[in-house]
């Protein structure tokens, strides 16, 4: 892997954190203005370590090592350096079932937003699938059956691996929803301490990062390259909590261009794990691509945000 290739990945995976983030910034910042200046700095400061080591750090290592256990603590951290044909073996034969399941997940995470969630309308048709939200369990059940299908043909693990990504999915959405409950609280109860307000935004950040360190994987298995890349994603998103979060709110289609990115990391996983070969430079291409349109088109409509047509859906 060529400097130019490790500056690629690198560079992708800071927008594509930073991006997935966003929400959680803003969340960090309206909970951080209830609070004092003490529980603030740190908050900012150990609570970025935690976020990057521990979650952002550990959990990307955690994943590699479960898929291929054979590898031990620290070839699931070096294994994609090692020039071992061991080594490489175990990769290759492990990656699919990480690919697959990591995919599930992001695709159902797109559909999810697509179906469910409140957004900026930022292309023809969003408007549309926002009224059909029952209709979000059927696709997504519908789909998890066809990716299984084919997965159990090329192998029974990556079935497996498919099912738990959309396991996965579900765990971290309920865990999201009670996320959202503790921010009403941590806003509107000013009886709740600095201490517990610092725990529930550690906990907070932790499903938030979820996504950025699944969709890594589209980028590079490089455990060191994904540490690197996230954890400067997740420093990035603490100076816009504390600097810039009124100003990236003006930016009302980044959450279309951050769920954009999602999908299409999520299907360039599930076809690398059916052996289709996806260049290295694709997913940061396809980032900064989507992204980039998206802040486009946000910058072109910021001196519209008077009129009432401009399509917001609250």
């Amino acid at each position: 892997m060529d400097l130019i290739a490790i500056t690629l990945i690198v560079a992708g995976l800071v927008l594509f954190e930073t991006i997935t983030s966003i929400d959680n910034a803003i969340i960090n910042a309206e909970v951080l203005s209830t609070m004092s200046e003490r529980a603030k700095r740190w908050f900012l400061i150990w609570g970025l370590l935690f976020a990057v080591f521990a979650i952002r750090g550990l959990l990307p290592w955690l994943i590699v090592l479960l898929t291929t256990p054979a590898l031990g603590p620290v070839g699931a951290l070096t294994a994609t350096f090692s020039s071992d044909p061991l080594v490489i073996g175990a990769i290759e034969q492990s990656a699919p079932i990480l690919l697959i399941g990591g995919g599930t997940f992001l695709i159902f995470l797109f559909f999810h937003w697509l179906f469910l969630e409140t957004k900026h309308f930022g292309l023809r048709g969003e408007r549309y699938f926002s009224t059909k939200g029952v209709w979000f369990f059927a696709i997504v059940s519908i789909l998890l059956s066809v990716i299984v299908w084919f997965a159990l043909e090329k192998n029974p693990l990556m079935g497996f691996g498919a099912v738990v990504g959309s396991t996965a999915f579900f765990i971290v959405h309920g865990f999201r929803q009670n996320a959202e409950l503790a921010e009403h609280r941590m806003l509107h109860d000013s009886g709740m301490s600095d201490v517990s307000k610092i725990f529930y935004l550690e906990v907070i950040d932790a499903t938030f990062s979820i996504d950025g360190v699944i969709g890594a994987f589209a980028f590079t298995m490089a455990v060191p390259l994904i540490l690197v890349g996230n954890g400067i994603g997740a420093f990035v998103v603490r100076e816009l909590t504390i600097r810039n979060v009124d100003n990236i709110k003006r930016y009302k289609y980044l959450k279309n261009g951050a769920m954009y990115s999602i999908l299409f990391l999520g299907t360039i996983m599930i076809l690398d794990s059916f052996g289709f070969h996806i260049p290295f430079w694709l997913s940061p291409l396809i980032t900064f691509g989507v992204v980039g349109f998206f802040m486009y088109k946000s910058i072109r409509e910021m001196p519209e945000e008077h009129d009432a047509g401009s399509g917001h859906a609250e």
